[in-house]
């Protein structure tokens, strides 16, 4: 459970841990700490959300904390954390005060202190605007939507070619760029207006699409996720090819084109940046729905495996710089998300029995 010297040690809250070995470079925890940050993701797959920092005594500490299908992962403009969790949208708020520490290791503990029931809906990127309204990406009813006090959502946005608000995963939306406290732009795996028609347009059918205008700026992508705006650029992952890059807009209405810069070994879904660095989010495919991408060309191309993990990408080179890796049961991530602030965090469950014992209150 080590690499480069460099041990690794998990914690875990409210599920049974699945066998797996973490690894990561030398150069990631210094980085991580002069960034004065950690690092959180997600895996629908294992059920846990991550929170990834340097422990007391320097090592890199890994929680684990059990969520209901976890995927989207923001931090909003007050510190705290929002999930998209299964059938609910959950709002974590630290809890501690600064020289405070749970079991003298963490120093933030982030609880679930507001729970929207939203049923299942197939919930992927999640934002927060402006006026500290819930974003999500509704893809099973093709939508942008936001929490309501009495339904189970609220249509905000839907793209042009979807004709109806319906239970249909039509097009496959799931990527949510904000820019400027507002949803900006939205990535789609196809066009398609039938359901489930996306799945016959995995390896080019893929598009991003500008909130306001509605238009298609970027088309003939492969499964496109995790859209993210950044230094005056919109960054996108071309899932389906390995790819991380950026939208080039085209001028006077023509169509913007995909620029990659750097090629990841794995299907990629999770950004996140910090300066000159962006964090992405690799896994490892499901062969018997992402057969036949270019991805599985490349790696062959490369001699390469398929990574879990995630990989620190320095913008001005197109190389990766630092990693954290998963092998064994865990193949697949969702989202990754930097929490500012704090070098060794953790969260608490809302099913785990500290979500009902930890006590907290209010004496200001």
């Amino acid at each position: 459970m080590s690499a480069q010297g460099q041990p690794v040690s998990a914690s875990q809250v409210g599920a049974a841990p699945p066998k797996v070995e973490y690894s990561l470079s030398g150069g990631l925890l210094a980085r991580l700490a002069g960034m004065k940050a950690s690092l959180a993701f997600t895996s629908y797959q294992s059920g846990f959300l991550y929170m990834l920092g340097s422990g007391p005594q320097g090592g890199a500490q890994l929680h684990q904390s059990g969520m209901p299908k976890p995927m989207g992962l923001c931090v909003d403009d007050k510190g705290g954390l929002v999930l998209s969790a299964g059938a609910q949208i959950i709002r974590f708020e630290n809890i501690l005060q600064p020289e405070q520490r749970i079991n003298q290791v963490y120093d933030a503990c982030f609880m679930p202190r507001t729970q929207h029931l939203t049923g299942q809906l197939d919930a992927h990127d999640v934002g927060v605007d402006v006026d500290g309204q819930i974003v999500f990406v509704n893809t099973r009813y093709n939508c942008l939507a936001t929490v309501s006090d009495r339904h189970s959502f609220k249509p905000i946005w839907q793209p042009s070619f979807i004709s109806e608000i319906v239970d249909e995963d039509r097009c496959h939306l799931n990527g949510l760029a904000m820019r400027d406290g507002k949803p900006a732009y939205v990535t789609a795996v196809s066009r398609s207006n039938t359901i489930d028609g996306w799945r016959d347009r995995r390896a080019d059918g893929g598009v991003v699409i500008d909130v306001e205008s509605g238009e298609v700026v970027c088309e003939g992508l492969s499964m496109p996720h995790s859209p993210r705006w950044h230094d005056g650029k919109l960054w996108v992952l071309n899932a389906g090819t390995g790819d991380f890059g950026y939208v080039e807009f085209g001028e006077d209405g023509e169509m913007g084109t995909f620029k990659p810069v750097a090629f990841c070994p794995g299907f990629l879904r999770g950004l996140t940046f910090h300066g000159g660095y962006a964090f992405v989010g690799l896994s490892r495919p499901r062969y018997k729905r992402f057969e036949g991408l270019e991805l599985d060309q490349r790696l062959k191309d490369a001699d390469s495996e398929p990574w879990c993990g995630v990989q620190v990408i320095d913008l001005a080179k197109g190389t990766c710089v630092d990693w954290f890796r998963i092998d064994g049961d865990i193949g697949e991530l969702y989202d990754v998300e930097l929490v500012e602030g704090f070098s060794c965090p953790m969260t608490v469950s809302p099913n785990s029995p500290d979500a009902t014992t930890l006590i907290t209150f209010d004496d200001s």
